[in-house]
C-alpha cells in the first residue's frame, strides 16, 4: 500500500448536480418501465397510465431544472427524488 493519501474529489463541481440527475433519471426510468408494463397488460389501466405519465413528465421537468440549479437546490431535488424512488419501489 502507498503512503500517498487517496484523492478527495468531494469538492469538485457537479457532485450534487450529478447525484440529483442520477436519482431523477432513476425515477423517470421507473415510470417508463411501469408505463410499458401497463401497456403490455391484458387489460391496461388507462387511469394508471395517465398518472404514471404525469409523474414521469413532472420528473422530466425537474430534470430540466437541474441545468440551472445551484448546489443547494440540486441537493434538495436529490433528497426528494431519493425518497420518491424508495416509495415507488415499495408500492
Amino acid at each position: 500500500m502507498s503512503d500517498t493519501p487517496s484523492p478527495d474529489f468531494s469538492g469538485l463541481d457537479g457532485g450534487d448536480e450529478q447525484n440529483a440527475a442520477d436519482v431523477v433519471r432513476d425515477v423517470v426510468t421507473w415510470y417508463s418501465a411501469q408505463i410499458a408494463a401497463e401497456h403490455r397488460a391484458p387489460v391496461p389501466d388507462d387511469d394508471r397510465i395517465e398518472k404514471l405519465k404525469a409523474g414521469r413528465q413532472a420528473a422530466l421537468a425537474d430534470q430540466a431544472q437541474l441545468a440551472t440549479a445551484d448546489p443547494k437546490e440540486a441537493e434538495q431535488i436529490a433528497a426528494v427524488y431519493a425518497a420518491r424512488l424508495k416509495e415507488l419501489k415499495e408500492s
